[in-house]
């Protein structure tokens, strides 16, 4: 199948690329940077994600749209996830996309901020607050419409080695467990919904089995 994967020049939307490829998928990659793989699967675009354009020429004649958008490190206040969100809901309600789009936020957007431990909360709350305040934005956005959509909301990101050995969550409780998660393995998840989704509007939680 084609998969589009946006934001995926780093992190956990380089792995999607790597995982996607590996199980035989064409990619097409929006990123702001070019993305050099040598894959005859592999496709670059370099543009920005709120670019209708870039956005238009990157989603074209995909399967599935896989969203790893992200700030780095930076921790200044953006608007890119909603001004993101705003622009994919225009496109698909014109285009009338009936694909999965599989979006990740994290833990601590939306209401999980509820179910985040006390020492974690207080720093999401104060240093990620606007980051995570406009990737909750996106969260709405996108939830209040028809699209086939899944958010994945990860805890703490690591680099170790794909182990495919994680726990999905799609409900929200006291005393949830979040902890860590490789990037890998969150890949290999969005990966395997953009193949063939377990639910549509669902939000899941994802982390690491040990």
């Amino acid at each position: 199948m084609k998969i589009t994967v946006i934001g995926a020049s780093a992190g956990i939307g380089l792995e999607t690329v790597y995982r996607a490829l590996d199980r035989n998928h064409k990619i097409t990659a929006l990123s702001r940077s070019e993305i050099t793989i040598d894959h005859s699967n592999f496709q670059s675009i370099s543009g920005s994600a709120t670019n209708r354009t870039d956005l238009l020429d990157a989603l074209e004649g995909a399967d599935a749209v896989i969203v790893t958008l992200g700030t780095g490190t930076s921790t200044k206040a953006t608007t890119l996830f909603s001004d993101f969100a705003k622009l994919l809901v225009d496109i698909q309600a014109e285009k009338a996309l009936d694909i999965p789009f599989v979006l990740v936020t994290g833990f601590g957007a939306g209401e999980s901020i509820h179910f985040v431990p006390e020492p974690v909360r207080q720093m999401m709350e104060t240093v990620l607050k606007d980051v995570y305040a406009d990737k909750s934005k996106m969260e709405e956005i996108i939830e209040g419409t028809e699209m086939n959509w899944i958010i994945v909301r990860p805890g703490l990101l690591l680099d170790g080695p794909l182990t495919q050995e994680y726990i999905i969550e799609d409900q929200l409780y006291k005393g949830i467990e979040v902890g860590e998660i490789n990037r890998t393995d969150v890949a290999d998840f969005l990966v395997k919904q953009a193949e063939e989704p377990k639910k549509t509007k669902t939000y899941y939680t994802i982390r690491s089995k040990r």
